[in-house]
C-alpha cells in the first residue's frame, strides 16, 4: 500500500515534502510520539485538496496537524497520513483594521502583526502556543478573549474538496467547539476583525499577560497547555491541586507543581505515562469531588 501512496503522493509534493515513519515527538509540543506512516507538508490549498482526496480514495485515516500544541500521539505512531499545515501554510497580511491569515499562521504572529499595525483586541491570543486553524476549530481563549469576539470570516475546506467561505455568526462557536469541527471541515485562512488602537498600550497588554503566563504556567517543560477542560462551576487544576495531586508523578509524567492543570513531560515520558496519569487524576477527583474531568487534550493514534 505505502509504494503506491508514495506514488500518489509524489504527483502531488516534492520528494522533500514528503517523509515516511516521521516521529511524531518532532512535531508535538508534548515531545511525544511514535512515526507516522507519512507526513506531508503541502504548501497551498490546491495541494491539501488533492492530498485529501488521494486519502479518501484509498481510505486511509488522516489528520491536519498544526503545531501540534494540544496533541497527545499514540506510543505507536499513527497509521495514516499526518497533513501539517504550519510555517509552510502560514502567510499573515493586514489590511486596515483586518488581518489575512492562513490556518498554519501562529496566533503569537498574528498578535505580533496587530500590534505593529497598532491594531487592538487580539492581545489574548499572544501567548496561546497554537496555530489559527487549530484555534478557530477549537474557538481558542484566554485571559477573557476567545477568537469567537475577532473571527470575520473562515474559509474551508468541505470534506467532500469544496471551498467554502463562513461568517462568523455560521460558525456557532462555544466552548472549545465549532461548526467547523462538527462537520469536518479544514481551515485553509481566516479574516480577523480588529479595532485601531495605541501602540504602546497594546504592547504593554501583551507584555503584561506574557508575564502573567510565564508566572503561572511550567513553560519551561513539554506540555500540551491545559490537559483538561474547564468542568461548569469550578477549574481544573484547583480540584486537581485539592486532591493532593500536584506533582503526582507517573513514569517521565508530571502533575505539575507550579500549574496543576498542565501534565508536563520531564524528560523522557512516553504517551502510556501521561494516559495512565491522566486517568488516575480523574479516577481521584471524581471520588474526592464527583466531578468528572474531560480531556482537552487530543489523541492521536492508537491507545
Amino acid at each position: 500500500m505505502n509504494v503506491n501512496l508514495k506514488q500518489r503522493f509524489q504527483e502531488i509534493l516534492e520528494d522533500n515534502r514528503i517523509l515516511e515513519a516521521e516521529l511524531m515527538s518532532r512535531h508535538t509540543t508534548f515531545r511525544i510520539g511514535g512515526p507516522a506512516d507519512f507526513f506531508l507538508v503541502p504548501e497551498n490549498a490546491d495541494e491539501i485538496r488533492r492530498i485529501i482526496a488521494v486519502c479518501k480514495e484509498k481510505n486511509v485515516p488522516y489528520f491536519i496537524l498544526g503545531n501540534g500544541s494540544n496533541l497527545l500521539v499514540s506510543d505507536k505512531g499513527y497509521q495514516g497520513v499526518v497533513v501539517q499545515l504550519y510555517r509552510n501554510f502560514g502567510q499573515i497580511r493586514v489590511e486596515d483594521s483586518r488581518i489575512h491569515a492562513q490556518a498554519g499562521a501562529l496566533l503569537s504572529g498574528i498578535a505580533a502583526a496587530a500590534r505593529e499595525a497598532s491594531l487592538t483586541g487580539f492581545e489574548f491570543a499572544g501567548g496561546i502556543p497554537g496555530t489559527l486553524g487549530g484555534a478557530v476549530v477549537m474557538n481558542a481563549g484566554a485571559y477573557g478573549g476567545e477568537m469567537k469576539d475577532v473571527l470575520k470570516e473562515v474559509t474551508v475546506l468541505t470534506p467532500e474538496g469544496g471551498v467554502l467561505t463562513l461568517q462568523a455568526d455560521e460558525l456557532h462557536m462555544g466552548y472549545r467547539t465549532s461548526v467547523i469541527k462538527e462537520a469536518g471541515y479544514i481551515v485553509l485562512e481566516a479574516v480577523i476583525s480588529l479595532e485601531k488602537g495605541d501602540q504602546e498600550e497594546i504592547r504593554s497588554r501583551m507584555q503584561e499577560l506574557a508575564g502573567m503566563r510565564t508566572s503561572k504556567q511550567p513553560l519551561s517543560y513539554p506540555s500540551a497547555g491545559s490537559t483538561f477542560k474547564r468542568p461548569e462551576g469550578y477549574f481544573a487544576g484547583k480540584l486537581i491541586m485539592d486532591s493532593g495531586l500536584r506533582g503526582y508523578q507517573v513514569g517521565g509524567a508530571q502533575v505539575s507543581e507550579k500549574h496543576c492543570g498542565f501534565v508536563i513531560n520531564t524528560g523522557n515520558a512516553t504517551a502510556k505515562d501521561v494516559t495512565t496519569l491522566m486517568s488516575d487524576v480523574q479516577r481521584i477527583v471524581l471520588e474526592k469531588f464527583g466531578v468528572k474531568l474531560e480531556p482537552e487534550v487530543k489523541f492521536l493514534g492508537e491507545f
